[in-house]
């Protein structure tokens, strides 16, 4: 899964990275180090811009909130459970299918947070003697420093409780796409830990290679079996992982701090 993310990126670099030709300057975003659902995200889709005389789609630089509302939702309430969209089942189930067939985006980020059971704590819950066990968190990021890109969707839903007129009658959201995660080797280990992102969580986001982000963001692109076939995971060995503070567990923490990097897993997290 996705449950927390780092970004930090400067737009000007997100404008650079991926090629967008429309970013409106005075959207913007501050450095985000845990980025928890509900929050607004970079996003970058491809679609016509507003009142444009060309109905062509351009490839943009959004804020997006981090939830999925489906636009046939009578209220947003369930958007905090929407921030996840399984690979292998989006294109069938309601909440995703939609989207998925015109609304994809990409959802640049440092990387991701995932929590590990230490072994010991988790002998101990095992056993009865420990409910809650601590957990070790891990960042995991592309091991050349690159912009993670992951795979994502958005939606877009009226609020009718608002005139139309009003800043807030739109909403805009998104999903991010999760698969299975790496049983191979990282690209880079930690000293001591998991070995694989399998080993740290069973789910991942799904990261897009730049080769694939062109087909991806592709509104014109609707054929669904060549758009499941770029929800493959991507080259193993791509990624690393390394030890973080236990303060990132905190939402309300916040700061380049969190991403620091541990020489092992602080005490009682022991994996």
């Amino acid at each position: 899964m996705c449950g927390r993310f780092a970004s930090s990126r400067r737009p000007e670099d997100l404008v650079e990275a991926f090629g967008v030709e429309q970013w409106e300057p005075e959207e913007t975003l501050a450095p985000d180090w845990n980025v928890a659902p509900t929050k607004r995200v970079w996003a970058v889709l491809e679609r016509p811009l507003k009142d444009a005389d060309s109905k062509e789609p351009v490839r943009q630089l959004r804020t997006l909130k981090w939830g999925l509302v489906p636009s046939w939702s009578k209220n947003p309430d369930g958007a905090a459970r929407m921030i996840n969209a399984r690979s292998e089942t989006l294109h069938e189930k309601p909440s995703f299918k939609r989207a998925f067939a015109s609304r994809r985006c990409i959802i640049p980020a440092d990387g991701y947070y995932e929590w590990v059971t230490g072994t010991a704590e988790r002998d101990l819950e095992v056993e009865g003697k420990k409910k809650r066990p601590r957990k070790q968190p891990y960042f995991v990021t592309p091991a050349d420093g690159s912009i993670f890109a992951m795979a994502g969707l958005y939606e877009f839903w009226r609020d009718k409780t608002l005139p139309d007129d009003h800043p807030s009658s739109w909403w805009v959201t998104c999903s991010v796409i999760t698969t299975e995660a790496e049983t191979g080797p990282l690209g880079v280990a930690p000293a001591e830990g998991p070995r694989s992102l399998a080993e740290i969580h069973p789910r991942m986001p799904l990261m897009l290679t730049e080769d694939r982000w062109d087909a991806w963001l592709s509104p014109e692109n609707s054929d669904l079996e060549e758009l499941r076939g770029l929800l493959a995971p991507p080259p193993e060995g791509l990624m690393r992982a390394y030890p973080v503070p236990t303060a990132v567990s905190n939402v309300r923490n916040n700061g380049p701090e969190l991403l620091t990097e541990l020489e092992g897993p602080e005490e009682g997290t022991l994996f």
